[in-house]
């Protein structure tokens, strides 16, 4: 991995030695510009507009023009000699939750690596002092030549910097969300909740793919191999949505996922007495269930008599005794 810049973490009087790596790179596929007739290639060409002349790179100067058209050229030795502190330095400003920086403010990330074996425990010091505390670094960083604040955070075993754009870069979103109140049924709250759960089983983000750019790539190959371009598998946006409850219902049924469960409705008095009914012409002898009701507090009985001794044992004998003697008489 190639490094793009090299400085220091600096924060109170501690000074870590560290170099920059980009952590993200692109998978598009390259294109550039041609004759659209002929593919030729299409070169743009560097013209000066008061000279009419082609201008070599090496000569090309920055510039900045008011609103009175007076032009100030900047070249990049001015540049480059600006007083910025930050220009190798990745300066702590404040240490915060690692959770409390808005990630709409992050532009770009890139991982921190100690710059020599010298730099490992310091290094390790301050990843795992974040990493105890929950916290992230707010800090300044000047990359090229532009400065922007940065979140330093902990990144599995190694730090992570994350530039960030200034606050006043941030645009408010007062003119965006819903232009009046909104009314969100509970019912509508718990069918969202399910939908969510349900979309949220099993998912592994490497399994997600760029659709755009396998498009793309069929598209070059079948021109380079002169054959027709594939026919385009869209899916039409809607204008906007009817029912929003039915809506919900619809994904929770094509997600597999039930709709949220009401309270059971309670029995009514016909199902209770056709429920009694059915489990009397079940027991015609005093009813199966019942039977084995008893059966088992009987051997319960006998296992709690058998424990407490023989005097019991024979007084259970003498009523049963008893019962049989009745039973004779009355018949």
């Amino acid at each position: 991995m190639r490094s793009i810049w090299k400085g220091a973490i600096s924060f109170g009087l501690v000074s870590i030695p560290v170099t920059l790596y980009k952590a993200t790179q692109e998978h598009r596929l390259p294109l550039h510009q041609v004759h659209a007739e002929d593919g030729g290639r299409i070169r743009q060409k560097r013209v000066c507009e008061k000279c009419g002349k082609e201008v070599a790179y090496a000569d090309v100067a920055k510039g900045f023009e008011d609103d009175e058209g007076r032009e100030a050229v900047l070249t990049d030795e001015d540049l480059a000699d600006l007083p910025l502190p930050s220009k190798k330095v990745i300066d702590v400003l404040a240490f915060v939750d690692a959770g409390e920086i808005d990630p709409l403010m992050f532009s770009s990330s890139y991982y921190l690596g100690p710059a020599s074996p010298a730099a490992d425990k310091p290094y390790a010091l301050l990843r795992d002092a974040l990493a105890d505390g929950g916290k992230a670094a707010v800090t300044k960083i000047t990359i090229s030549t532009r400065e922007s604040l940065a979140l330093l955070r902990v990144h599995d075993e190694t730090l992570a910097l994350h530039t960030m754009f200034w606050p006043d870069e941030v645009r408010s979103d007062a003119e965006v969300g819903p232009s009046g109140k909104v009314t969100i049924r509970s019912q509508e709250r718990k069918m969202a909740a399910s939908l969510m759960e349900t979309l949220s089983e099993g998912f592994d983000l490497e399994e997600l793919h760029d659709d755009y750019q396998e498009a793309l790539r069929s598209l070059v190959a079948a021109r380079l191999e002169g054959r027709p371009a594939p026919s385009p598998q869209t899916r039409e946006a809607p204008d906007n949505v009817i029912d929003l409850t039915s809506a919900l219902q619809a994904s929770l049924e094509a997600s597999g996922a039930r709709k949220p469960e009401e309270k059971p409705a309670k029995k009514t008095a016909s199902k209770r007495a056709a429920s009694k009914k059915s489990a009397s012409s079940r027991g015609g002898d005093g009813g199966r269930g019942t039977a084995a009701k008893k059966t088992t507090g009987k051997k319960a009985a006998a296992k709690k008599s058998s424990a407490s001794g023989s005097g019991s044992a024979k007084k259970k004998t003498a009523k049963t005794a008893a019962k049989k003697t009745a039973s004779s008489k009355a018949s």
